[in-house]
């Protein structure tokens, strides 16, 4: 899909025009009396071939395939050709879920015109262009304007899911420390499921982190680049640096929330070693107070002929009060020591 947007009015609008119409088309409407705006941003989802090729001819650059979009390598992901300036970020879609999906997009900025490329439909999308279509909405004279807009949008996002992840790391740091599960194996349970549920937080972290250094990289050579010819607006320049500092705090939020989902981690491990330990001690209890009952039962027990105790009328009874004694004794010593 490729969405073409026009400045009209002092606004960004979306142009009407077919993605293949041709230029003596376009030069016939303009001798017509219709003059045609020049395409401000070229936003290509998911794009055919057809597509491409339209905006390669229409800007006199070679846009990167999907393959070229995923390389990790610096220099395939910041770099200028043919005049123009390819810059590409790891965006993060599907966020409200607890399993981002990441996927690549790539900021092309060739003269006064934005080029976006992505396979897939991140939200921040569509909320900057709702937001930029309105009639009150900031008039977009460049190119470089819009994608500050995005990035802005993208990075707003971000801090968005960050507080949700926050808050939910603090719920589950409640349910670790003060949890009144009367059960051990309940509780232990419980524990386990935190874990996992710390597990994909620490995942979603990891991307949401990902993402805002890639971010942060391409805004720091966006601001390196020098362009002949290429005057940076005051408001531009100021927007450059908000981004640089959100994204820099931002990741700074999210290394500060890794290390406290780190911390629950260890503690919940603890605290399963703890209920396993405390299981243990109480099989080893009670196989130490069953110990000398069973030395004076086994004691009893045995079949030989000179036994007095065996030809006494009291004999079973006194065993009994034996065994008894014997197990209440280190039963009495384990509860004054605090075992039990």
């Amino acid at each position: 899909m490729l969405r073409m947007y026009v400045r009209e009015a002092q606004r960004l609008t979306l142009s009407q025009d077919e993605p293949g119409m041709s230029a003596e088309t376009e030069r016939d409407g303009a001798q017509a009396g219709a003059p045609v705006p020049a395409v401000l941003w070229y936003d290509l989802i998911s794009p055919t071939p057809h597509e491409v090729k339209h905006v390669e001819h229409d800007l006199g650059i070679a846009v990167p395939t999907r393959d070229e979009m995923e390389e990790i390598e610096l220099s395939a992901r910041l770099y200028q050709e043919d005049g123009g300036e390819f810059m590409t970020v790891t965006a993060l879609s599907k966020l409200d879920g607890d399993e981002p999906m990441k996927t690549p997009v790539t900021f092309i900025l060739k003269g006064a015109t934005l080029v976006t490329v992505r396979y897939a439909d991140p939200k921040p999308f569509a909320l900057f262009t709702a937001r930029a279509l309105r009639v009150n909405a900031h008039s977009y004279s460049h190119g470089e304007e819009v994608m500050l807009g995005i990035l802005e949008s993208v990075v707003d996002r971000m801090a968005d899911v960050l507080e949700r992840i926050g808050n939910e790391i603090d719920m589950i740091s409640r349910e670790v420390f003060r949890s009144k599960t009367g059960s051990s194996t309940k509780k232990t349970s419980n524990l386990q499921s935190l874990i996992e549920q710390l597990g994909q937080k620490g995942d979603f972290l990891s991307s949401v982190r990902e993402s805002l250094v890639s971010i942060s990289r391409m805004v720091a050579y966006h601001a390196a680049v020098e362009t002949s010819g290429r005057k940076v607006a005051k408001e531009v320049r100021q927007m450059v640096k908000l981004l640089q500092r959100d994204t820099v705090s931002l990741g700074d939020h999210a290394t500060f929330l890794s290390g406290k989902i780190n911390f629950l981690l260890d503690a919940t491990l603890g605290l399963i070693n703890l209920e396993q330990n405390q299981i243990i001690k109480i099989f080893t209890v009670a196989s130490v107070v069953f110990l000398p009952p069973t030395m004076v039962a086994s004691i009893y027990g045995m079949n030989f002929q000179a036994m007095p105790e065996l030809s006494w009328v009291l004999g079973y009874p006194w065993a009994l009060f034996v065994m008894f004694l014997s197990a209440a004794g280190p039963f009495y010593y384990f509860k004054r020591r605090g075992w039990l």
